[in-house]
């Protein structure tokens, strides 16, 4: 198998380290690697498949070369570097919220809307995390029974908003067990045994930045555009690993027993459904694996056309670094990609 010239932006952070894992992992052709990062980063050392590899500052040179750039390393450094990277002859899959919403920008969920990778123009988008795993276990079922409102709850990891994060955790965890006051720096209240429900700012409509993308990206994705959403966001200290309460409603009725036998056959989703022995998706649990967890499937006694699920998945994993590589993965299988600007 050819190899690809892979460049990862943003290589020092928790995405950026599970790119490096879930390269090796999967037994991506990899025939280089390039780990860029901000200037802060420069000159350090990170193991890739056995090898010390030198962390350099990310510079319009730095993509001459490379087939593949996987960008996680803020929305303001994807919209300065990702076009120079596709200029020199780089397909950038980007995690981060710059492009998402672009009209000639594919956002992709390799499991839901592959074909959608064909449209790009040098830039592939990476949906929001908590957007990806809703999407994985809803669009199955879509399919088959069109869904026509979804009402959905997210419990997200504090790994979602980087290492300073699941650091601060750390810290006002002890510290609260330890009688000690805390001090917030990277959320706006406590974050130990406590519970924010606010995820990005707030906009004018009364929802957070992240519940709309959850609106926008799902319908982009599942080309849905009628679909009724409503979504609240909360940050719960927990490590990895982000839940959702999701209420459906469909074109029919749809029984529980219906969508179980649909999500067991479902691409990346692995159902967790036996209430009698406690058996549920947990974050816990779904922390560094691949697969999107559905469970507690019932029907919605609110209305007769509805089902209510848990969802829960690997944020840093599948809402992010795998889904990237999946779709480069994607790429290579339909030979979309083609290393050295090969034709």
């Amino acid at each position: 198998m050819k190899g690809y010239r892979v460049a990862i932006v943003g290589a020092t952070g928790l995405v950026g380290q599970e790119f490096i894992k879930t390269l090796e992992q999967r037994d991506f052709p990899v025939e280089s690697i390039s780990l860029l990062a901000s200037d802060r980063s420069d000159g350090k050392r990170l193991f890739v498949s056995h090898q010390e590899i030198e962390v350099k500052e990310t510079l319009p040179e730095s993509f001459k070369g490379i087939d593949i750039a996987l960008f996680s390393a803020g929305a303001d450094i994807s919209r300065h570097f990702s076009p120079i990277a596709a200029q020199s002859g780089a397909v950038v899959i980007d995690n981060s919220a710059a492009f998402r919403m672009e009209p000639h920008v594919p956002l992709v969920v390799p499991e839901v809307n592959p074909e959608d990778i064909k449209r790009h123009k040098g830039i592939i988008a990476n949906p929001n995390c908590s957007t990806i795993q809703m999407v994985v276990a809803l669009y199955p079922l879509h399919r088959v029974n069109p869904i026509k409102r979804i009402i959905v709850d997210t419990y997200q990891a504090v790994s979602g908003t980087g290492k300073a994060a699941v650091e601060e955790l750390t810290l006002q965890a002890k510290q609260v067990l330890e009688g000690q006051n805390t001090v917030p720096h990277v959320y706006p209240h406590q974050i130990a045994f406590n519970i924010l429900p606010e995820i990005d700012v707030f906009l004018d409509n009364g929802y957070t930045k992240e519940e709309w993308k959850m609106v926008e990206e799902t319908r982009k994705i599942m080309h849905a555009n009628d679909i009724a959403i409503s979504a609240t966001c909360a940050r719960v200290p927990v490590f990895t690993g982000h839940s959702e309460a999701v209420h459906i409603e469909f074109s029919r009725p749809m029984s529980p027993d219906e969508a179980r036998r649909i999500l067991t056959q479902a691409p990346g989703v692995k159902l967790l459904d036996d209430p009698v022995i406690s058996l549920y998706p947990q974050p816990w649990a779904a922390a560094g694996t691949d697969e999107v967890f559905v469970g507690r499937i019932r029907q919605d006694a609110s209305h007769p056309r509805g089902l209510a699920m848990w969802v829960v998945a690997d944020n840093v994993r599948k809402g992010a670094a795998l889904n990237a590589i999946q779709i480069a993965e994607e790429m290579i299988k339909r030979e979309w990609l083609h290393p050295g600007g090969e034709e």
